[in-house]
């Protein structure tokens, strides 16, 4: 799905309008498939969480209009699944609105609002906040190819123990990279990363 210039719906012209005044921390993206648009911080942070969700594919901002009884409503987000699954977000900080949710199952298409708690429980937005820090750089072959040849060897280890294999780039934004893209992973959800962070392969 992309998005018209000489097509495009007032509400979807509005949506972008609002989102173009604002940018939020941070920059880099992995898996959005068009511009990446935020009205809200908070937006931003489902963004966050998208990225580093292994079981999607890739996520688009304001992609569409849902058209309610109180009017249209854009989403922040339409997202695509590795098993097919397409599904239409909006963040709420509480509760989200019958009339969208409605209009959704009327249009036959799956939609939900995802709550700020939902957003910032635990570790894991602060975790993959300080990974997309790092996602417009690039691990070089050489520093890819030690790594994974490592893990290979010990099976995991620890990001400590990551810190000489690296010679070519500094060790985190190597190690930052190769999570994003899925090559390695680590825990974000029990502790933010540390020394002590075990690194293996990835896998799902």
């Amino acid at each position: 799905m992309s998005h018209s210039h000489f097509e495009m719906p007032p509400a979807i012209y509005a949506a972008f309008e609002e989102a173009s005044k604002q940018s939020y921390y941070p920059r880099g993206t992995v898996r959005c498939s068009g511009v990446p648009m935020f009205r809200s911080q908070l937006a931003r942070d489902l963004g966050c969480l998208l990225d580093v969700d292994p079981h999607v594919v890739a996520w688009l901002c304001l992609p569409t209009e849902i058209k309610t009884d109180c009017g249209p409503h854009v989403p922040d987000f339409l997202v695509d699944y590795e098993d097919g699954t397409r599904m239409f977000m909006d963040v709420v900080e509480k509760e989200g609105s019958p009339d969208v949710t409605e209009a959704a199952a009327i249009a036959a298409v799956r939609h939900r609002f995802i709550v700020r708690r939902q957003i910032e429980a635990g570790f894991r937005l602060q975790n993959s906040r300080d990974l997309l820090r790092y996602a417009n750089y690039r691990t070089p072959l050489n520093d890819r190819i030690r790594l994974l040849a490592a893990l290979d060897e010990a099976g995991s280890l620890s990001v400590g123990e990551c810190l000489h294999v690296f010679r070519e780039v500094q060790p985190l934004t190597a190690i930052s990279w190769m999570v994003l893209n899925r090559m390695i992973m680590v825990d974000l959800d029990d502790a933010m990363i540390g020394p002590e962070t075990l690194v293996r392969r990835f896998s799902r």
